[in-house]
């Protein structure tokens, strides 16, 4: 099989497995070549972040604006709702949790001076980017909120081939190359002693994540059957097909067909869930939400750094205007929110790393949390469209 036909997934699995494996034993020297490689893929990683953020951002505020009508503020808000409950239920949780499954078993200590100890590139190319990441936020903004009220399209249009820029380079250059930057990292964490608590540290948190995200969706769906007057667990259950599609795809767009016959399954107006399903697939990752707000958390109790409650929240809230920007391709809602990780949890390239693998670990299991969400959303907008009518 060639390795371009493996899923990611796999590809990060094997390079996650060779990389401890040959720690072990190569030469540092060739160590060092991936060192390089890594220190030039991080560079990259800097300077593109702002301009994911502006390309992907800006458009999609645009079109949010100029799409106007009530049933797609409403799903758009009830959307970015989930998102955030998703965050805050999320951080309560785990800082329940964290504190004793990860620094009561951990040396967090002996993780502070991976970066010291790392293996040393032979060269290093600096790749500024043009701006920082806070003000390609803000830039997007302004954009994003010009666009949606300027009645011309034309600024719109340039956008959204930026975003096509944007969302090309990431799944053809970034998302490719991840396994090797995977490997390229615990090569080096294999060689410097720390592999041991990486790997537990992995298994401990998405095994508490997983728990969450079952019951994330168990209450998207108790809320929305007491809304709609509907079965939660029924109504779940006709979602099943959809989250076992997403488990294999790890994209919500290519489960869209599924999705949507699931929404019809449960009796649905056709027109509803023909809008709310693939709108939601787009602006709807409170999956993808649970696994960044989790796996930031418990990296920060990893490598000791505290944890500020407030800006943690203004994170969080930053996090579900991202997702709603994010790409529709496996590791995009990860790509889109390693700028604000980066600004306002003030990670290193070590912990992005990290980040990054722990992240597309368990990419399908978040997919499948965010289309079967989007389920519960259609069941909602089924209802108020219902009663507005009447």
């Amino acid at each position: 099989m060639k390795l371009s036909k493996i899923p990611l997934l796999g590809r990060v699995v094997i390079a996650i497995v060779s990389g401890i494996i040959l720690g072990q034993f190569v030469p540092v020297w060739f160590a060092r070549i991936f060192a390089t490689f890594n220190d030039l893929f991080g560079n990259f990683l800097s300077f593109i972040i702002p301009l994911i953020i502006l390309g992907l951002v800006a458009p999609a505020i645009g079109e949010l604006g100029k799409g106007a009508g009530r049933l797609l503020l409403i799903t758009t808000v009830i959307a970015y709702m989930s998102t955030l409950f998703s965050g805050f239920f999320t951080f309560f949780s785990c800082q329940a949790f964290f504190p004793n499954i990860i620094t009561g078993a951990i040396d967090t200590g002996s993780v502070q001076g991976i970066d010291e100890g790392a293996v040393k590139t032979f060269f290093s190319i600096g790749m500024p980017p043009i701006m920082d990441v806070m003000s390609a936020l803000i830039l997007s903004f302004c954009i994003g909120i010009g666009l949606s009220l300027i009645k011309g399209d034309t600024l719109q249009k340039a956008f959204s081939d930026f975003r096509d820029i944007v969302t090309m380079i990431i799944r053809t250059v970034i998302i490719p190359l991840l396994p090797i930057y995977i490997f390229g990292m615990f090569l080096s964490i294999s060689i410097t002693g720390q592999v041991y608590s990486v790997i537990m540290l992995f298994l401990k948190v998405i095994s508490v994540i997983f728990v969450l995200h079952i019951l994330l969706l168990v209450i998207q769906y108790v809320v929305a059957g007491a809304i709609s007057r509907r079965h939660p667990l029924k109504a779940l259950k006709t979602m099943l097909p959809a989250y076992m599609t997403a488990l294999g795809t790890a994209s919500s767009a290519a489960t869209i067909p599924v999705t949507l016959q699931c929404a019809l399954n449960n009796k649905i107006n056709p027109s509803i869930a023909s809008f709310v399903i693939p709108l939601c697939a787009t602006i709807h990752l409170a999956g993808s939400a649970m696994k960044i707000v989790g796996f930031s958390l418990a990296i920060m109790y990893f490598f000791g750094i505290p944890v500020d409650p407030g800006t943690f929240i203004g994170f969080i809230f930053m996090v579900g205007i991202t997702m709603i920007a994010a790409p529709g391709v496996p590791g995009g809602a990860i790509m889109a929110a390693i700028g604000i990780i980066q600004s306002m949890l003030g990670f290193n390239e070590q912990m992005i790393g990290l980040m990054i693998t722990v992240y597309i670990a368990v990419d399908s299991f978040g997919t499948a949390c965010n289309v079967t969400g989007d389920g519960a959303i259609a069941l909602i907008m089924d209802k108020w469209a219902g009663t507005s009518r009447t």
